[in-house]
């Protein structure tokens, strides 16, 4: 049997080709249409507590119809006419919309993308880390593209990149292949994920860290601007802060097997707390390079984590529930956070992100309730 690695690398590839192009720009496309802070927060927090219930949704439909490639492909052609929304929306209302559209739609994509590949690097044994690593390096291209397309297009001229990916990553779900899970007809699907202690605590940990990152997406890139960090610029940032992140995914198993969940878990939150600190304090861009850097650690590490205690520990029959079920906690936490972070830029800017430092005290705590994970 032939390995399905490139077919999954294909679709990260699609995947974070347009988280790429999302992250970085469509807060400031929102704010180039005339919204104030408080009004992009408003708007990114709706879209996450849209996420929380269609995320789940989507992966209890998948793992009940055992079609996770159809539920998949199916987001991601809707999340692709959202983004052409985007481009032509206008105000707080029509981005609004569009906003939430790409929120319901897009939530369980990604979430599947990794509990199919979780699931067929055990029955291969592929490297999900180098796989994934992939995925990282098209964010990088597509971050770096999407800021070059901005400074030349406009701000608005990158939903239609954005809408390009997002239709491949439809037509590369539709290429995986079949047979990923099996039909759950019984209910109680999330019960059994939510009963799962290890699930519990990583879920806890995991929001709290990668929860930290909310006022970086939401304002990272308006901060800079307003600072006068030219647009290429803020791509080429952004491409920066996934470069070791893919070192570590693509060369970093023997790391991740010595220091285990609990041990990538303290590293990520360590590194939040600094990566924070450095970014409430300037823009300097020596020291924006460092900070962004720490990516690596505050999301890769976390990520890495995560995964082990996802695949050691989550049935098959209920991975796709329990995947979209943790992003849905993440997202619980990222929507009051980036809320908060509206209404803090807005208050004292740059010092928001201080707040975020907390919250990677608060991971460093709960941090050492996860087990080792060490194989």
């Amino acid at each position: 049997m032939s390995s399905s690695a490139p077919r999954f690398a294909l679709l990260f590839t699609a995947q974070f080709a347009a988280v790429g192009v999302l992250l970085p720009f469509i807060p400031p496309l929102m704010a180039a249409r005339g919204l104030g802070p408080a009004e992009v927060a408003t708007i990114l927090a709706f879209g996450g507590a849209v996420r929380l219930v269609s995320g789940p949704l989507g992966g209890r439909i998948a793992d009940a119809l055992g079609r996770p490639r159809a539920v998949m492909a199916a987001g991601a052609a809707v999340a692709a006419c959202a983004a052409v929304l985007y481009g032509v929306a206008a105000g707080f209302a029509g981005l609004l919309v569009a906003n939430l559209v790409f929120a319901v739609a897009f939530a369980c994509v990604v979430p599947l993308g990794d509990a199919m590949a979780l699931r067929a690097a055990r029955a291969e044994a592929w490297d999900y880390g180098r796989v994934r690593a992939v995925g990282s390096a098209a964010f990088i291209v597509a971050a770096g593209a999407a800021g070059w397309i901005a400074e030349r297009g406009g701000a608005g001229s990158v939903a239609w990149v954005l809408a390009g990916a997002l239709a491949g990553a439809a037509v590369a779900a539709l290429l995986l292949p079949p047979g990923e899970a099996h039909p759950r007809r019984s209910g109680g699907a999330f019960r059994t994920v939510l009963a799962l202690p290890e699930f519990r605590r990583v879920l806890l940990v995991s929001a709290l860290i990668q929860g930290s990152h909310a006022a970086y997406y939401a304002f990272g890139s308006i901060h800079w601007a307003q600072a006068g960090v030219a647009p290429s610029v803020i791509g080429l940032l952004w491409a920066w802060s996934v470069v070791a992140e893919v070192a570590l995914f693509a060369w970093g198993k023997p790391i991740a097997e010595r220091l285990g969940a609990r041990g990538l878990a303290l590293v990520a939150a360590g590194a939040g707390l600094l990566r924070w600190a450095v970014t409430a304090e300037t823009v300097a861009w020596p020291a924006l390079v460092v900070a962004q850097a720490l990516h690596a650690a505050t999301f890769g590490a976390m990520h890495l984590a995560t995964m082990r205690v996802m695949q050691a520990a989550v049935p098959a029959a209920v991975a796709g529930t329990a995947q979209t079920l943790l992003a849905a906690g993440i997202g619980a936490v990222m929507m009051v956070a980036t809320l908060a972070a509206g209404w803090g830029y807005a208050a004292v800017g740059a010092g928001v992100f201080w707040g975020m430092a907390g919250m990677c005290g608060l991971g460093v705590v709960a941090a050492h309730g996860l087990r080792g994970g060490r194989r």
